[in-house]
């Protein structure tokens, strides 16, 4: 679990939790009489220029914002699916909002009591949880503002359930991450003591093969040599006159002659 992935997952729920909450509040503007919403916006718009005419681009505005209007107002049943949708946004920005403090927290703790060996230093990964602990406060503090206060009453309600339940899980969700973490880290240990004890025992075995090996060739060369230089006393490993040599041609099928 990596918080700055976390992280990203909070934000990108708090991102589709606002084009929700906008959406929704839309179309819940929109409902009811159409007739009676774009009444209430052509004498808007007739009011505005009652003195002037309007530009081209200020009449094509208008229009623009009828037809939403329009639009939104045939989209009146769908509010019941964006409401069950913000709901589950809203969920996954808290579950990852959790998991990032419960993350931060642990290691905070371990901190204390461990020696960190890891590639950023201890100010850069201090630096990181301050802030994205504080964003992810403002997160909470600018969600809770559009849905309380700037959405229909309903948004407020569903902020309050979620939020409320979220912080009974949150809790929970803590002390499983806490253990986990624990657990991966104790994990963590034994493999590296088991590469380490591997590793030993590989390096212990290549340096015995580099050593017989080492030993066979001076050997061979010492034969060879032996060999070359006094001739009289055989081609075989052991030289002739040996207690070694009568042995050895009884063993082997090749002539040492």
């Amino acid at each position: 679990m990596d918080p700055v992935t976390l992280f990203a997952l909070a934000n990108g729920a708090v991102k589709l939790v606002k084009e929700g909450c906008k959406l929704y509040k839309d179309i819940k503007g929109a409902a009811g009489d159409v007739k009676d919403v774009l009444k209430d916006l052509d004498d808007q718009f007739h009011n505005r220029f009652r003195d002037r005419a309007p530009t081209v681009a200020e009449k094509n505005q208008y229009v623009t914002e009828r037809n939403r209007v329009v639009e939104l107002n045939k989209r009146n049943g769908e509010t019941t699916n964006i409401y069950t949708e913000i709901g589950n946004h809203l969920g996954t920005y808290f579950d990852n909002y959790h998991k990032c403090f419960a993350i931060f927290e642990e290691e905070e703790r371990r901190s204390k009591n461990e020696v960190y060996t890891g590639e950023d230093s201890l100010g850069k990964r201090a630096l990181m949880r301050v802030l994205m602990k504080k964003q992810l406060e403002q997160m909470a503090t600018e969600l809770r503002e559009i849905m309380v206060y700037n959405s229909p009453p309903e948004l407020g309600a569903l902020w309050t359930e979620v939020s409320e339940m979220m912080q009974v899980m949150g809790k929970e969700q803590k002390l499983a991450i806490a253990r986990q973490m624990r657990r991966n880290a104790e994990q963590a240990k034994i493999d590296r003591r088991r590469r380490k004890k591997l590793l030993y025992k590989v390096t212990c075995w290549s340096l015995v093969t580099i050593f017989i090996a080492s030993i066979i060739v001076i050997f061979a060369l010492v034969i060879n040599y032996r060999i070359e230089r006094y001739p009289e006393l055989g081609n075989c490993i052991p030289p002739k006159g040996s207690w070694l040599y009568k042995k050895w041609t009884n063993l082997i099928w090749a002539e040492c002659e």
